[in-house]
């Protein structure tokens, strides 16, 4: 019977689509994958190679009376999991972060079962952080790993953060610049937190960029569902070509034909430019919490693949006047794209595996 690795994941996108790479290189090794989860991180896990799900009960809270109540069900979702881990016999456990991993990762602590928890973003987030010092190995997305205790950072191995199979394959394709007098494919992402201000402010600026640009530029933007009328009439208005839709499915076929990228800086969005080799203008999210989005966007910001510009200093004017200064030069486009592939880890994944398979070979 080949070794049984339990993902234990939160229920948004950045811990589901790192932890569904990892799972498909297990499955790949020979390894049995079961997930781990709540019902928000079902959205997510359609394709997910999981052979059972696990509906743990898992809360959060605030104030006395909801950290009693959260206590409470993580506490039946510990019991949930040490049932489930027996039944299956779990090698090792493996924890993406989020409230709805901790009680997977405290049934294994407590049974003392083989644990790892990755860290996607450049801050240890809530629950990694209680976590950590009693896991038996701590992965990194990123160099630095704010916000967590000496003793973790001092044993934390940097893997990257793994991305999904068809973004790992714009690694071994080269950019291409756009040509001169040629078009220039920018490619708009907000992601479903705090993206107004990124549906609005973004086709205001580039429709105020001078007309000669104006002509070249062939835009595809995701755009919240109250904004998208108004988005289609600016472009319409400033002659750009421009799709406008609340989501695109296809993402890493976007990705690949893209020139520029302006958006968020979550930590799969700049993992996945890394490996795009793409360049990109960044607008941190302000309430992202420790402000790890600003954090997240540094390792491309001091490679020179991005710019940033600080929520509270972003307007029509400053966005424009970033985007004028690298969209009208192909140059830079090609030296930012240089740039972000120089800080790519595009064997995350591998990475990952590696070090699962290790913990659970030692105990």
């Amino acid at each position: 019977m080949s070794k049984l690795c339990v993902v234990a994941a939160g229920g948004t996108g950045g811990h589901m689509f790192p932890a569904e790479a990892l799972a498909r290189e297990l499955a790949g090794r020979g390894w049995r994958v079961v997930l781990a989860t709540d019902h928000r991180g079902e959205q997510y896990a359609h394709a997910f190679p999981a052979e059972e799900r696990l509906a743990l009960d898992a809360a959060t809270g605030a104030g006395p009376l909801g950290l009693i109540k959260a206590g409470v069900q993580i506490f039946k979702g510990v019991m949930q999991a040490r049932a489930a881990f027996d039944r299956l016999g779990a090698d090792v456990v493996v924890g993406f972060g989020g409230y709805p991993s901790a009680p997977a990762l405290v049934a294994a602590v407590t049974s003392q079962r083989p644990t790892v928890i990755h860290e996607q973003n450049a801050v240890l987030g809530r629950t990694n952080r209680i976590l950590a010092p009693y896991v038996g190995q701590v992965a990194s997305s990123f160099p630095t790993l704010e916000r967590a205790p000496a003793q973790v950072q001092g044993r934390s191995h940097v893997v990257g953060s793994p991305v999904r199979a068809d973004i790992r394959a714009l690694f071994d394709r080269p950019y291409v610049a756009p040509a001169e007098g040629g078009p220039i494919q920018v490619l708009v992402t907000g992601g479903s937190q705090g993206a107004r201000i990124l549906s609005e402010t973004t086709p205001r600026a580039l429709a105020a960029l001078p007309e000669a640009l104006r002509r070249r530029l062939k835009v595809q933007q995701q755009s919240r569902p109250e904004t998208l009328e108004a988005a289609r009439q600016i472009y319409l208005e400033a002659g750009i070509e421009a799709e406008v839709a609340p989501f695109f499915r296809d993402m890493a076929e976007r990705l690949s034909k893209a020139h520029l990228v302006v958006g968020r800086s979550g930590a799969s969005t700049c993992a996945e430019l890394a490996i795009a080799a793409l360049p990109s203008v960044l607008i941190p999210l302000k309430i992202a919490t420790d402000d790890h989005q600003r954090l997240n966007a540094k390792a491309l910001t001091e490679a020179g693949a991005a710019e940033v510009i600080l929520e509270d200093a972003l307007t029509v004017e400053s966005l424009t006047a970033a985007l004028d200064r690298v969209l009208s030069d192909s140059a830079r486009l090609a030296a930012m794209s240089a740039a972000a592939r120089s800080v790519a880890i595009p064997d995350a994944a591998e990475r990952l595996a590696d070090l699962v398979e290790a913990t659970a070979g030692a105990a």
